[in-house]
């Protein structure tokens, strides 16, 4: 069948007149789809007729139309690059139109040497087929196949594996919980849980008889905490949970070495507002000339860590000697200080480095002689402000307030003349010229402002006020006109007053302490002293009233002991003698701490501030203490 259809493909194509090409099979390569379509060489190019086939066209020299067996085209494909050996097809039929393969001519014009003959010389492949017999030889026409499809099993086999995913990583589960334990429990404590305790109940209770006794005695009840409730045995008592102090012990021994070497004196101490902070002054109280040498000012702060008794917290150096000194009731950094010079200083220790914040100057107003004692006042109208009041041996008592920067400026001041004295005493007739009345100490009344105890040279202490009008007679000079402030004298001591002290807790009594060696009891009432104590037989150059218990002051002498008294104890003996300088230099000053009332500070002529922590009997006001004492002022002054 294969030989009548080549018969008649030969036959047409003899009529036609085409002439017919001898042709070659030729490899064809393989794809990555398939096999690769082949290409028909030595073809005429359709867009270029003037192209020539050359020795591609070879003429049949077999006349027989009828087609020779060996005519079938045989086709050899080009091996797989990666194949050991060169796959071959064999001779078939011509392809049909539809087929996968194309055909392409062999550039090389060889002829076919017979059916029964091998390949040609040198081409490799197979025989060629000729035009058979009776038709004429003619030329190939160009046909198009469509591409053979293979299906690709790799590519499926991905596709099956493959799976869509949003990213590389697995899913992640997430939870919400309240919080990270996975077990709660509350509890109060870390202990145990307690078993529940039961209760046992009376096996009979008798309700009705229970409440016919609180009937009974109701009333009994009532009337007995009212009378309770009446009686006045605990006041004045306070609970005070603090350790009990038997003895008075040494707390802290301070000293500044620089002043020491200089062999000066401590003539004052003070607390600060906040009671942490203790101030001592340097000077001399033994020297009768004038003095020149340089003194200081310095504090220790209690409170602080690493308390160092041989180095001040702070130190101002001073051009004169300082005699007395006086924290402000408000500002715990200022401190004022009265100079041997007459003048008046204000300091804020907080500046160690430019600490002056006033001064008086040494003006007309400025006092002449030696400043013994400063004071802090509330103004009459404000309250929160304070003023400055100075006294000295010049005998006038001046009121100095801050009136710009760096100055202090007379505001109010008195003069104490020898000829406005009262004399409701026995006074010592004045020498001939001698007009002014010398002030050694000053104390102001804890219920009225306006009123002040002054101590005097004289001896003799002086009642005075603020409120008077009465002018001085005095020709002191003075930018403002000067005051007689004397109201009352009372009985003098057997030398001057070194130091006064107003109760806290009664609005007419004071004390004195002169160089006679004795402490005077007044009342304000009457001239003649309630009490006189005789502590020493040299100087007394301090006493002070205790803050937190009425029968109970303290008192420095030049023999170097601090005395307590407690007047409920004894009126006329000390309850406990404490030894500041172990060779008897004199006391010279000693002050109660405000806020901290346990503590009590004593300077003394071995340039020593000594804090001395009291027992629990002289902090603990006893019950009806307040009383005793308005009972003891009117019995002594009947």
């Amino acid at each position: 069948m294969a030989s009548s259809e080549g018969a008649n493909l030969s036959g047409a194509r003899r009529q036609s007149g085409i002439v017919s090409m001898e042709t070659y099979g030729r490899r064809v390569r393989p794809n990555s789809r398939g096999w690769r379509r082949g290409k028909v060489r030595g073809a005429q190019n359709p867009r270029r007729p003037d192209s020539d086939p050359g020795p591609h066209l070879v003429w049949g020299s077999n006349p027989d139309p009828s087609p020779s067996p060996d005519s079938n085209l045989h086709v050899r494909p080009h091996p797989h690059p990666n194949s050991d050996r060169e796959p071959s097809l064999d001779p078939g039929p011509d392809p049909e139109p539809d087929s996968d393969l194309d055909f392409g001519t062999d550039p090389d014009p060889i002829s076919n040497p017979g059916p029964d003959s091998g390949p040609g010389p040198g081409t490799g492949r197979g025989p060629v087929p000729r035009p058979g017999p009776g038709q004429a030889p003619g030329m190939l026409r160009d046909e198009t196949l469509d591409g053979a499809t293979v299906p690709s099993l790799w590519r499926g086999s991905l596709e099956i594996r493959s799976e869509p995913k949003s990213c590389q990583t697995a899913s992640i589960s997430t939870s919400e919980d309240a919080c990270q334990a996975r077990e709660q429990v509350d509890a109060e404590v870390q202990t145990d849980p307690p078993s529940p305790v039961a209760l046992r109940y009376a096996a009979q209770q008798d309700i009705p008889g229970l409440a016919s006794f609180l009937r009974r005695v109701e009333n009994l009840i009532i009337r007995e905490l009212d009378k309770n409730w009446q009686s006045h045995a605990f006041d004045g008592f306070e609970v005070n949970w603090t350790e009990q102090q038997q003895t008075v012990t040494c707390q802290h021994t301070l000293c500044y070495p620089l002043a020491q070497a200089q062999k000066l004196q401590v003539t004052s101490v003070s607390w600060n507002a906040t009671g942490s902070v203790v101030a001592c002054s340097y000077g001399r109280l033994d020297d009768g000339d004038w003095s020149t040498e340089k003194s200081f000012v310095c504090t220790w702060n209690l409170d602080r860590r690493g308390l160092n008794p041989k180095q001040p917290s702070a130190v101002v150096e001073v051009p004169s000697s300082v005699m007395c000194l006086a924290f402000h009731p408000a500002q715990p950094s200022h401190i004022a200080g009265g100079l041997y010079s007459g003048e008046v200083l204000v300091w804020d220790m907080s500046r160690p480095e430019d600490s002056l914040l006033w001064r008086t100057g040494m003006t007309d107003d400025t006092h002449t002689d030696p400043v013994y004692q400063v004071a802090w006042l509330p103004e009459p109208r404000h309250s929160h402000r304070f003023q400055l009041l100075s006294v000295s041996t010049d005998g006038k008592v001046l009121l100095w307030q801050a009136a710009g920067p760096g100055q202090l400026q007379l505001t109010e001041g008195f003069a104490l003349v020898v000829q406005q004295i009262p004399r409701n005493t026995k006074l010592k007739k004045p020498t001939r010229g001698e007009t002014e009345v010398g002030v050694t100490a000053l104390a102001f009344s804890s219920f009225d402002p306006s009123l002040f105890i002054l101590g005097t040279e004289g001896g003799f202490p002086l009642k005075c006020s603020t409120a008077v009008e009465v002018a001085a007679l005095t020709r002191m000079p003075s930018s403002l006109p000067l005051r007689a402030p004397a109201q009352f004298t009372f009985s003098p001591h057997g030398g001057p007053i070194y130091s006064v002290s107003c109760s806290p807790f009664h609005r007419n009594l004071f004390l004195s302490a002169g160089t006679d060696g004795h402490i005077h009891l007044y009342s304000m009432l009457q001239a003649q002293p309630l009490t006189s104590l005789q502590l020493s037989h040299k100087y007394l150059f301090s006493v002070r009233w205790s803050p937190v218990r009425p029968l109970v002051f303290a008192a420095a002498s030049g023999e170097g002991d601090i005395q307590l008294f407690d007047l409920r104890k004894s009126s006329q003996k000390p309850t406990v003698s404490i030894k500041q300088t172990p060779d008897e230099s004199p006391v010279y000053c000693l002050e109660f701490n405000l806020q901290q009332t346990h503590l009590l500070a004593a300077g003394d002529a071995k340039g020593v501030v000594k804090i001395w922590q009291l027992s629990t009997e002289f902090t603990e006001q006893a019950p009806r203490e307040t009383e005793d004492l308005d009972q003891l002022a009117t019995e002594v002054a009947s």
